[in-house]
């Protein structure tokens, strides 16, 4: 999914989240000649009605509002914050970017394709009434409403962002056709202070969300221990028809913005695990893919995002693979930087099984145990 117009998505020179990301991030994929692999399509902005499947319709509204008068955002309903500053055009770019999100939804339910990928995606922390966290309108909180909507009993959201998936959470805490699992950075040392193991989901959706608390300073073998011990076990309990995944590219270790240890291939290895999850568990292999966080805009993201364009369109990439020199003029004429020269960090990820055994005094596996225990035995699972 892409359009030109998503590179709109621009909260200030000063911001991290710098849409050149996004603009590179395309620039590589094409260089690979990823755009002949798969088909690249655009989708239209997600109207009011799309958006309300989430979002109170007076959030939209003072959405609209900011977005045309950007200087009369007063920190009301989270805009015109340091975070989310208001910006000329807001409302039309956020809602392009969500947009591009349930069209993906659509296609996949549809059987147009198994998988779509929107990278610009993934903005996981918006909340129904309120901006955060970088987020205007929750796209992947609205591509899952949009597949329930079109008649899907079962989704499942699988969340990798350093940050915690709080505005998916919050929008499912109660459905339990829905299963959000995240796994992020601790709640003790990084926004948004939520995403504790006790927090499982409410009411009919009790046991429906599912949080992997990760110690600062997990690194490749941790995260991918982490991953392993809790997602396919649930996957393969749930069923889903469809599997939404986030994969903010945060998580590694030259991001600036948080503080785990994790490799760009590392990132590849869970990419690729979710491609072979959806294909071992979810009927059709109804895959969509989204983008989410990453603030080292040049020496991750792109990389990062393309391996996940490339695996989804089963034309993955060698991480040994030289970048295309004409990638790296385009970096270094938009941005001054040299850019990376291998699609890899020159890591070989290997990880522990959780079924080999635990050690109860190691932080990593006190996370992983504290979160089986509180959500598995509401799912019938043992701990």
């Amino acid at each position: 999914m892409w359009d030109d117009a998503v590179t709109g998505y621009d909260f200030g020179p000063s911001h991290p989240m710098d849409p050149v990301r996004l603009v590179l991030t395309m620039g590589l994929v094409r260089a690979y000649g990823l755009d002949r692999a798969a088909d690249v399509v655009a989708a239209p902005a997600a109207g009011d009605s799309t958006l309300r499947l989430v979002h109170q319709q007076e959030y939209v509204d003072a959405v609209r509002r900011a977005s045309l008068d950007p200087r009369g955002a007063d920190g009301s309903y989270g805009l015109g914050t340091p975070d989310d500053p208001a910006f000329a055009g807001m409302h039309e770019t956020s809602a392009l970017i969500a947009g591009q999100s349930v069209g993906a939804a659509e296609a996949v339910w549809r059987g147009e394709t198994a998988h779509a990928v929107n990278f610009a995606g993934g903005l996981h922390h918006a909340m129904p009434g309120a901006a955060s966290g970088f987020c205007i309108y929750n796209d992947a909180a609205l591509a899952i409403a949009r597949l329930l909507e079109l008649g899907a009993e079962r989704v499942a959201y699988i969340d990798v962002d350093v940050h915690h998936g709080d505005g998916v959470q919050t929008a499912f805490w109660e459905d339990p056709r829905v299963l959000t699992v995240s796994l992020h950075e601790h709640p003790r040392t990084l926004f948004p202070q939520t995403g504790w193991a006790e927090e499982t989901g409410g009411g009919a959706g009790e046991g429906s969300a599912v949080n992997v608390a990760l110690p600062a300073g997990t690194g490749d073998e941790g995260w991918l221990r982490a991953f392993h011990s809790v997602v396919p076990e649930l996957l393969a309990d749930f069923r889903p028809q469809v599997l939404v995944t986030q994969h903010g590219a945060d998580t590694h270790f030259e991001d600036p913005l948080a503080h785990l240890a994790v490799s760009l291939d590392a990132q590849r290895a869970v990419q690729a695990s979710c491609h072979d999850l959806v294909h071992e568990y979810v009927d059709g292999g109804r895959w969509v893919a989204l983008g989410g966080g990453g603030y080292a805009v040049v020496d991750v993201v792109p990389r990062s995002w393309t391996h996940l364009v490339a695996i989804a369109a089963h034309a993955p990439i060698d991480p040994l693979s030289e970048v295309p020199e004409s990638w790296r003029d385009e970096v270094y004429a938009r941005t001054r930087q040299l850019g990376p020269g291998r699609m890899t960090d020159g890591r070989t990820p290997a990880w522990q099984p959780w079924d080999a055994g635990y050690d109860p005094a190691d932080r990593l596996d006190q996370a992983v145990l504290a979160t089986r225990k509180a959500v598995f035995p509401l799912r019938g699972l043992l701990a």
